[in-house]
């Protein structure tokens, strides 16, 4: 249906570049043979996000029509909810979830549980909710719950409140405030349940390692589970020249991200310098690098599958494909696994 004249949600919805490779209703191949294990929805209206992010490609106040702006650095094609249902429906099997994002839109929340609702009723595959808390309440939540989500995202991104505000706050004249976000963190853990919110945080906006270990940890002794992203500047946006993070210190926020979440390693027990550089990880020099060597720290982490795999894996989401990847979408081989050692102890820019 077309409503108003105008295709949007909760009949048409946007999906990543990735997620139309996928379904096959784009052409193309994933480098070195990778998977998108999860179709990346994003709820649509023709005027757009209210928020201003100051990395976002959707921001308000980024040039260009809305339905032309890039996200995460690709285009992300319109197609109906009919068209898009059918295509996870004759898809492959390796799509293990379906995530709907939301933007800050008054009229988003009726429609994303909509959306829901009809996918939960539709397809084969669970369902995540990127959210928006900025536009929410906890009935919301709730509903989002009843109408068929088992995990949600809270884009946290930053590291500390001052970030925080400067890049999606009061700096760049948006909506969004931290206490907001990790209220919807709280009420998500209360109403999913332990480790069926996901935080998302990204690397390079002017923390320090230390300052990332401890909002990690602190999101997983709430009961949440962190989802790491490299700074990846979109052209357009107020920080499209701002460089990615150094990839050393990217590689050790990962690993440290691994030992607090996989081996229950406190962050009271590594060790930084004088500038927040982890220089040690509180765990023997030998059980480092063995994980260091299983690659899996550095695979990219989202919610999981029904198996408990990792669905949201974002290919080359935060990184052009090529010899060094922010996030990995496939075990690391042993090439890249070389290049991992030789740089992850790194403390100069790589």
């Amino acid at each position: 249906m077309v409503r108003n004249g105008k295709k949007q949600s909760p009949d048409y919805a946007r999906i990543s570049a990735a997620t139309a490779m996928s379904l096959g209703l784009s052409e193309g191949r994933f480098y070195r043979g990778a998977k998108n294990r999860c179709a990346n929805l994003l709820v649509h209206y023709p005027e757009g996000c209210a928020a201003n992010c100051a990395y976002c490609g959707l921001a308000k106040k980024r040039t260009g029509a809305y339905d032309q702006k890039t996200f995460i650095m690709v285009q992300w094609p319109l197609f109906s909810m009919d068209a898009i249902i059918d295509a996870i429906n004759d898809g492959p099997k390796y799509v293990r979830r379906t995530c709907i994002s939301m933007i800050t839109n008054g009229r988003c929340r009726r429609d994303t549980i909509a959306m829901t609702q009809r996918l939960k009723k539709e397809t084969r595959i669970p369902i995540s909710i990127l959210t928006s808390p900025t536009v929410l309440k906890i009935d919301d939540l709730k509903a989002m719950r009843e109408s068929g989500a088992d995990m949600i995202g809270v884009a946290i991104d930053l590291a500390t409140p001052e970030l925080f505000d400067l890049y999606r706050g009061k700096g760049v004249s948006g909506p969004h405030t931290w206490e907001r976000y990790w209220q919807t963190v709280v009420d998500g853990i209360e109403i999913f349940g332990m480790r069926n919110v996901g935080i998302h945080l990204m690397v390079g906006m002017g923390e320090t390692e230390q300052e990332m270990v401890s909002i990690m940890e602190r999101a997983w002794n709430l009961g949440a589970v962190n989802h790491l992203f490299s700074f990846f500047a979109e052209p357009g946006s107020r920080l499209e020249n701002r460089k990615q993070p150094p990839w050393p210190s990217y590689l050790r926020v990962q690993l440290a991200r691994y030992l607090l979440e996989e081996k229950s390693i406190k962050g009271s027990r590594m060790i930084f310098d004088k500038d927040g550089h982890i220089i040690d990880f509180g765990l023997p020099k030998d059980d480092i690098w063995e994980i260091i060597n299983s690659g899996r720290p550095f695979m990219t982490g989202g919610c999981l599958d029904e198996d408990g795999e990792v669905a949201c894996n974002r290919p080359f989401g935060n990184c052009l494909p090529g010899e060094k990847q922010w996030n990995y979408p496939y075990p690391p081989n042993e090439e890249e696994i070389d290049l991992i050692q030789n740089h992850i102890f790194a403390l100069s820019p790589d």
